[in-house]
């Protein structure tokens, strides 16, 4: 096993994506010895990540869509980047980065691991933007010998339409979770108006027009009903909610708008139940972040969230693209006795320890670059 410190570029389509979601390993990789350079465009995190001892290299690259040209030129800086960086491995997330990132590693001689860290639109549209998607990856993947998902539909589907190969596919408990910062918050019985808290974008992708629909059902029942979401308005995605589109549910009294937050734990632990209507995910965050705070879900029968939520269980399953099937979810949970609520919540917070421990991704990813340098260096002495 080679323990000798290393250079380990990590590159994601945002910095706060690191920040938010990769900060354990890339603490751990440091706290290993290594040098971390983080290669993304550049946002308000890029500070903290310098501030936790990463070096920080910008990126120029457009997020949305598929254009021959701008992802030619994306390739050709990756290119440049792993030339010049010579990093021993590079660790990618989120699309463009995996694909182009992959083509580029290719080329350089680079070991390089990838995070399937979700399908995006590009999957779920269907039509010639997923025959296109599909044979990115597949030419992208190919010559990899370490493939991360997110959950077991993910992989399976890859594995379906012939993307990876199964001797490549590792999975993993998407980002883990950090059990002692989210650690159980008492159950908010002082007040008997339920919260229903999403947090996410708010992108149509996410279900946040089935939220909204669902808000409206559930207030002409229960009138006292609270539904909030927290997450970015405007964000850089083709399904992007509009701010003039969520003011108008405010003023129409449907939802509560929370805004942004750079802690989400006090809205959780004030929440008597977190919700996810999204249409598909790789391992939903806010999810695993309510469970290990004991609050019940609910979310849609979909990749990714039924990986975290247990129906009946830690939490309630409904159908996706569907505000009326949402509606009764919240409906049977409003009807459930306070102690079936907060048993949901136990049950949720078990599986978090069992299963979603951030040690274990750590420990997955030290793995990993542990077998591809050992495998390079058998490459090279062949």
């Amino acid at each position: 096993m080679t323990t000798a410190p290393m250079h380990i570029l990590m590159t994601v389509n945002a910095a706060w994506n690191v920040w938010n979601f990769r900060r354990p390993i890339v603490e751990a990789l440091i706290a290993d010895g290594h040098r971390v350079t983080v290669l993304a465009p550049a946002d308000d995190s890029v500070a903290d990540l310098e501030g936790i001892g990463c070096r920080f290299l910008p990126l120029e690259m457009n997020v949305k869509g598929l254009n021959p040209l701008q992802d030619l030129k994306l390739m050709q800086r990756f290119k440049r980047v792993f030339w010049s960086e010579r990093p021993d491995v590079v660790l990618s997330y989120t699309i463009k980065n995996n694909i182009f990132g992959a083509m580029a590693a290719k080329a350089c001689n680079t070991p390089f691991i990838p995070n399937v860290t979700g399908l995006g639109t590009a999957f779920l549209s269907g039509g010639l933007l997923q025959t296109v998607a599909e044979g990115l990856y597949r030419k992208a993947f190919a010559p990899l010998s370490h493939v991360f998902f997110q959950n077991y539909d993910d992989r399976d589907l890859f594995l379906e339409r012939r993307l990876v190969q199964s001797k490549q596919t590792h999975l993993l408990p998407g980002s883990g979770i950090d059990l002692e910062r989210f650690s159980v918050a008492e159950y908010p019985t002082e007040t008997k108006v339920p919260v229903f808290l999403m947090i996410a974008r708010l992108l149509r992708d996410k279900g946040v027009l089935e939220f909204v629909e669902a808000a409206r059902l559930v207030k002409a029942k229960h009138p006292d009903a609270r539904f909030q979401m927290l997450g970015a308005v405007d964000a850089a995605n083709r399904t992007a909610i509009n701010s003039t589109t969520v003011q108008s549910w405010q003023d129409d009294g449907s939802i509560e708008y929370l805004g942004t937050t750079d802690d989400v734990r006090p809205h959780i632990a004030a929440a008597h139940c977190v919700v996810l209507p999204s249409y598909r995910e790789g391992a939903p965050r806010t999810l695993i972040e309510a469970a290990a705070m004991a609050r019940p879900l609910i979310a849609t029968d979909v990749p990714g969230c039924r990986s975290v939520v247990e129906n009946r269980v830690s939490g309630l399953l409904c159908e996706v693209r569907s505000g009326e099937s949402l509606a009764a979810a919240c409906l049977s949970f409003l009807g459930r006795s306070l102690e079936e609520q907060t048993a949901m919540g136990r049950a949720g917070r078990e599986k978090m320890e069992t299963e979603f421990d951030q040690a274990l991704v750590v420990q997955a990813y030290r793995d990993a670059i542990t077998s591809e340098i050992l495998r390079k260096e058998d490459v090279l002495t062949a």
